[in-house]
């Protein structure tokens, strides 16, 4: 899938199949469910998800907490827009 593919399938009411739990969290903040992103990736600690976690703390506002999980994910701190982070983990993750 490529990242236009995948930013074709934010019109839907679902997720496509397939997808890794990172990639359903941020399709989730795509369509602007904050929360239903963050649940994905709460509880999880793999660098992965921490480094998704960081981005959708940075988005809340919580520039704190992202630089925790950004810490967690051994990635420095997105200096970027939040889309072109975003866009930026979708690609890495695709």
């Amino acid at each position: 899938m490529t990242i236009t593919e995948f930013t074709d399938t934010l019109k839907n009411a679902t997720p496509p199949e397939g997808l890794s739990v990172q990639l359903r969290a941020l399709w989730y903040d795509g369509k602007g469910d904050w929360q239903q992103a963050h649940d994905l990736v709460d509880q999880l600690s793999d660098p992965q998800s921490a480094h998704v976690h960081a981005y959708l703390h940075r988005v809340e506002g919580d520039q704190w907490n992202a630089g925790y999980w950004y810490d967690r994910a051994k990635q420095p701190v997105f200096k970027g827009s939040l889309k072109d982070e975003w866009t930026a983990l979708v690609k890495q993750l695709l």
